[in-house]
């Protein structure tokens, strides 16, 4: 199944202007709490994330690992002002992923592909954690996390339609479509009143 397969609509959106506008005034805040934050970083640091070269998918200002990677940190996202403040970043790449979802790197050239709280908004989802296949190294990581909060008129529609177990199926979908296999999935935060949670999915490339 391709994006193009998947229900009609279901990858609409409420705003559908340009992004590059929407993305214009730069964010520096977080976009989840602590709580979260520190279970993305935990589980990059389970997965061995910073222990090579990592590209940081639709970044910002802040990538959430515990430390600078040793094999170096590519941050792409929509606003370079943001992009440039991150203190981890060697290279900072401005790219609307929904306009271009082909990734301008070599092929095998990262260890890790990561992408925080930003996958329901991508339109080309498959097409675009394809690329993150064809960048990975053979046993390299891709890592998707993702919570409760968004930019709902920025947010997909199927993603709005469903609830947090369907979010989490919609993305082992995307995964596995893009050819990952031995997809994992996990809360990884104790649902609690007033916390974000915060779940994973990830696979390593064959």
């Amino acid at each position: 199944m391709t994006d193009d397969q998947w229900p009609a609509g279901f990858f609409d959106r409420q705003d559908d202007g340009d992004d590059a506008d929407f993305y214009g005034p730069p964010r520096l805040v977080t976009h989840i709490d602590d709580g979260a934050i520190a279970a993305v970083s935990e589980l990059y640091d389970e997965l061995g994330v910073p222990d090579g070269r990592v590209l940081d998918l639709m970044s910002s200002w802040v990538s959430h690992l515990s430390r600078k990677p040793t094999g170096g940190l590519v941050a792409l996202g929509m606003n370079i002002i943001e992009l440039q403040a991150n203190p981890m970043a060697d290279q900072v790449v401005v790219q609307d992923l929904n306009v271009d979802p082909q990734l301008p790197f070599d092929g095998a050239s990262f260890d890790a592909v990561v992408c925080c709280v930003s996958i329901d908004y991508l339109i080309h989802p498959v097409g675009v954690l394809r690329e993150a296949a064809r960048v990975l190294h053979p046993g390299g990581v891709v890592v998707l996390t993702f919570s409760n909060r968004c930019f709902p008129t920025k947010a997909i529609r199927g993603w709005l339609a469903t609830d947090e177990d369907g979010r989490v199926a919609i993305v082992r979908a995307y995964l596995e479509q893009a050819g990952f296999g031995s997809v994992s999935t996990a809360l990884r935060t104790k649902p609690r009143w007033g916390h974000d949670p915060l779940y994973g999915a990830w696979a390593r490339k064959d």
